[in-house]
């Protein structure tokens, strides 16, 4: 039996009432967390071009288009959707498959839903299931050459999840996954040059998981050594252990080793802000008393935030995808929020001249693609250090159930539509209920403050 066929009979052995209720409730918490990302993505740089690209292809009015309301055909609301959760680099991730899984497999699996009226209670499932298979790929690939896993495993990932969602049989998702492997992609690259493509390969995978279902569904047939095959994923792309896809598989769920970020930056900086931000907080002192900054982080952490630091024409990506930045800005404001990362914030000159100074130094040690990091600077005080292994949002130090709350209503907050508190607890309130709602088409029905849907006729 073939990993796509096995992955195929999880998919459809696995349902709503099978999921543990700690599964479903991280579920719902990714749900929430991506849905208000996105919502405050709408109006970065970038976003709002590719709503119009997306309007102007018009067509069937499938599914709602997050923030900026109107319906689009599902694969292109999966995509703009996709854009816009991935916008502002605040979603959450599984560090131990380097997957922004939710990103690309919640788009794909709500047009789906919408479109083809599922349960609340199938959306939840679908969307568990995906994120699970997508974070197990990112587990057993582990050369890190270069590849972006986000949208390379999330297309394979939310491909079986899609399939899902349209009640295809055994047949039917592994056509969905071997259609999608034509569609693999996305490297590190978009990240590496701070382009706004970093953001939209993900969207691109959300879209194509809903285009490789739909081809299962008209009976395109598609490999079914979509990983192990001559010239499948493993032969073509990285290596990979298939045995680590399957291990524990529907016993172990990594839906709960989910990272919630607390910073609105590449994963990458959450180490070096966090212990600067420690230690600056707890010696209670201001950035005019520090000096010979310093900040050590792995080769792969280099790759991908470890340049010198320059706004250049992408402010907003320049800022998340520096760790000069991101240690410059917390030590001499306080904090890294969304206003942090604003075209204004991230050129302020005494920001560009504190991340300067900060010594972005490499442990050739570290192996792999670990997060973790560490600062160090001279204080009035002498030599301070702080090590940061276990990232805030993380399963070993999580944030709090009102630190996220806080986080969602300040993203709902923002965007082309911005809610007040009281609507954004509408909103998250409909997402805890998820499992008691029938028709996802009707999920945005009556919410105050939403941009209109029109609900789709029958």
């Amino acid at each position: 039996m073939t990993l796509a066929e096995q992955l195929a009979d999880f998919c459809l052995a696995t349902n709503f009432d099978d999921l543990p209720p700690d599964v479903i409730a991280a579920t719902k918490r990714m749900a929430a967390d991506t849905l208000a990302c996105a919502w405050a993505g709408t109006t970065a740089p970038g976003v709002e071009n590719m709503h119009r690209m997306v309007a102007d292809e018009a067509g069937r009015p499938d599914a709602v288009l997050w923030g900026f309301g109107g319906r689009a055909p599902a694969a292109q609301a999966a995509f703009l959707n996709g854009v816009s959760a991935a916008a502002l680099d605040f979603d959450c991730l599984h560090l131990g498959g380097l997957a922004h899984s939710p990103i690309v497999v919640m788009p794909a699996v709500m047009a789906l839903a919408e479109r083809e009226r599922r349960s609340g209670k199938e959306f939840l499932a679908a969307l568990a299931l995906g994120v699970e298979l997508h974070c197990r790929l990112g587990m057993a690939t582990t050369d890190h050459s270069g590849w972006f896993y986000t949208s390379m495993h999330g297309v394979l990932a939310a491909a079986a999840a899609a399939a899902k969602v349209l009640r295809l049989d055994r047949d039917g998702v592994c056509n969905a996954i071997g259609a999608a492997l034509a569609q693999c992609g996305g490297t590190q690259q978009a990240a590496i040059e701070q382009t706004l493509m970093k953001r939209t390969q993900s969207a691109i995978a959300a879209r194509d998981a809903v285009f490789s279902a739909l081809l299962a569904r008209y009976e395109t047939s598609a490999p079914r050594a979509v990983f192990e095959g001559k010239c499948g994923f493993y032969a073509m792309y990285e290596n990979g252990d298939p045995a680590v896809v399957t291990r524990d598989l529907g016993r172990r769920y990594e839906v709960l080793n989910m990272t919630l970020k607390k910073f609105p930056s590449c994963g990458c900086n959450h180490a070096p802000a966090e212990a600067a931000l420690q230690l600056m907080h707890e010696n209670k002192l201001d950035v005019s008393q520090v000096k010979d900054i310093e900040v050590t982080i792995s080769p792969y952490m280099a790759r991908l935030v470890g340049a010198k630091y320059d706004p250049g024409s992408n402010p907003l990506v320049a800022a998340q995808f520096s760790a000069q930045y991101s240690v410059a800005s917390v030590m001499l404001r306080g904090h890294l929020g969304l206003a942090d990362l604003e075209a204004s914030a991230a050129r302020d000159p005494a920001a560009i001249k504190l991340a300067h100074a900060v010594k972005v130094l490499i442990d050739e040690s570290q192996e792999g693609a670990g997060l973790g990091g560490t600062v160090s600077f001279t204080a009035p005080s002498g030599r301070l250090t702080r090590t940061i292994l276990d990232l805030p949002g993380s399963p070993e130090n999580p944030m709090s159930d009102a630190d996220l709350t806080a986080k969602a209503l300040d993203c709902f907050s923002r965007g082309v539509a911005p809610l007040s508190a009281a609507q954004a607890r509408a909103l998250l309130g409909r997402i805890e209920a998820l499992d008691q709602l029938d028709d996802m088409s009707a999920f945005w029905s009556g919410l105050a403050g939403v941009p209109a849907q029109e609900r789709r006729s029958a």
